[in-house]
């Protein structure tokens, strides 16, 4: 099931991800072990979702927010000033959008180039519109204009990856 959200944090249901091996003969029975066998192959991936820029009038952007660990550590290290260890969260907020990003919509239309590719932060139109020279972080802040829509752009983006969910453990003594 993908997900998009809109300024009011709406969720709205894009199009489902499809996962292979879910056919199986119809009848035959399967033992625990084959059943979660099954389960265990199938492919995990995290439905898209798209969020509507603030302050941007009919335009939205759709994330895929599979992110892993190695590409999570890597943008922190990057957005990490050296001398001081600190954290750039405004630099983090980019790359996290700017990884992420698989289409920019306007009117609900896809945005292409002439030759009919997606647009993302790195495409010379982009960089033209914004008048900027680098995708990151230069074409992404002036493209969401506050560095707090920006911030909750990328920490939606990170909830969406799953990286704020919270796992309830199971009291095995209740039946």
């Amino acid at each position: 099931m993908d997900t998009r959200t809109n300024s009011n944090d709406e969720v709205i249901n894009v199009a489902a991800a499809t996962v292979a091996g879910e056919e199986k003969k119809a009848g035959a029975k399967l033992t625990v072990l084959e059943q979660l066998k099954e389960e265990i192959s199938k492919e995990v991936t995290r439905p898209d979702i798209e969020m509507d820029v603030p302050e941007r009038r009919g335009v939205t952007v759709r994330f895929s927010p599979n992110i892993t660990n190695e590409q999570l550590k890597a943008w922190r290290r990057n957005s990490t000033n050296k001398k001081t260890d600190e954290l750039d969260s405004i630099k983090f907020s980019c790359y996290v959008v700017g990884n992420t990003v698989v289409g920019i919509y306007f009117n609900e239309e896809l945005v292409e180039d002439a030759k009919g590719n997606a647009i993302n932060f790195a495409a010379p139109e982009m960089l033209e519109m914004t008048n900027t020279s680098r995708p990151l972080p230069d074409a992404i802040r002036a493209f969401y204009a506050t560095d707090p829509h920006l911030e909750s752009v990328a920490l939606k983006i990170l909830d969406y990856a799953g990286y704020g969910d919270e796992v309830d453990a199971e009291d095995p003594t209740k039946g």
